[in-house]
C-alpha cells in the first residue's frame, strides 16, 4: 500500500491563535479608518492588546477568541475592565500627546476564527 503525503494541519497554538485574532482584528479595525497605534503594549504588568486612534478619539481594543454561541460569557467582567482602565492610564502617562482625547474601550470577538464582531464602547469606565 503506497503512503499518502497528506498530512493533517497542526493545531494552532493559544499563542499563535491569538496574534491570528489580533492579526484579523487589526486588519477589520483599519478597515474602518482606525490607525493601529499598538500592539500588544505592554508597561509593567499592564497589557493592552491593541491601540487605535480615529477621528472620534483613542481606542483601548481587547481581543477575544471565541466559540459560536459562547463569547457573552462576562469574559470582560469588572475587574478585566479595572484592568483594562489601569493599563489605558499607564499608556496614556507615557503618551501625552493623546491627552484630551475622548477614550474608548472596545472589545473584537473572533468567532470560530472566521467572523468578527466589534463591540464600540462595550463598556464605560466608572471607576477613579
Amino acid at each position: 500500500m503506497k503512503e499518502s503525503n497528506h498530512t493533517e494541519a497542526k493545531p494552532l497554538s493559544r499563542t499563535e491563535l491569538g496574534r491570528k485574532g489580533e492579526q484579523q482584528a487589526c486588519d477589520y479595525l483599519s478597515s474602518l479608518g482606525q490607525t493601529i497605534l499598538e500592539r500588544n503594549w505592554r508597561g509593567g504588568h499592564c497589557e493592552l492588546d491593541i491601540v487605535t486612534l480615529d477621528r472620534a478619539g483613542v481606542h483601548f481594543v481587547e481581543v477575544k477568541d471565541r466559540r459560536l454561541g459562547n463569547y457573552l460569557d462576562g469574559s470582560i467582567d469588572a475587574r478585566k475592565q479595572k484592568h483594562l482602565v489601569s493599563a489605558a492610564r499607564r499608556y496614556l502617562s507615557g503618551n501625552r500627546h493623546l491627552e484630551g482625547l475622548e477614550l474608548f474601550f472596545d472589545v473584537v470577538f473572533i468567532v470560530e476564527g472566521e467572523s468578527i464582531d466589534y463591540y464600540p464602547q462595550a463598556f464605560i469606565p466608572l471607576y477613579s
